[in-house]
């Protein structure tokens, strides 16, 4: 009986114990999109990428100043949704750009 009861208190503990922000992941998810960003800009930028390039810029914008006026766990998370928006963007245009 005694198992029983601290395993249920064990199982409490860690069903309400803190979980990691997502902000920690932003600046990291940030430094990505404007890596890969980069990369794309460096490489063959035609005009079928230029707008995708645009786009992604732009997201990038959105995602650090949310990030930057976060007050709550909604406002890093719409962050992280539109850095990986901008990293996709990227992504999109590094591929088009192809070999």
């Amino acid at each position: 009986m005694r198992a029983v009861v601290v395993a249920a208190a064990v199982g409490l503990a860690l069903g309400v114990a803190p979980r990691p922000s997502p902000a920690f992941t932003c600046p990291a998810l940030l430094k990505q999109a404007e890596d890969l960003l980069r990369r794309a800009e460096a490489g063959r930028v035609t005009a079928e990428t230029r707008p995708l390039l645009d786009e992604a810029r732009r997201y990038l914008a959105e995602a650090r100043a949310h990030h930057e006026q976060a007050r709550a766990r909604r406002d890093h998370a719409g962050a992280v949704r539109k850095a990986k928006f901008a990293l996709a963007l990227a992504e999109e245009a590094l591929t088009l750009q192809g070999p």
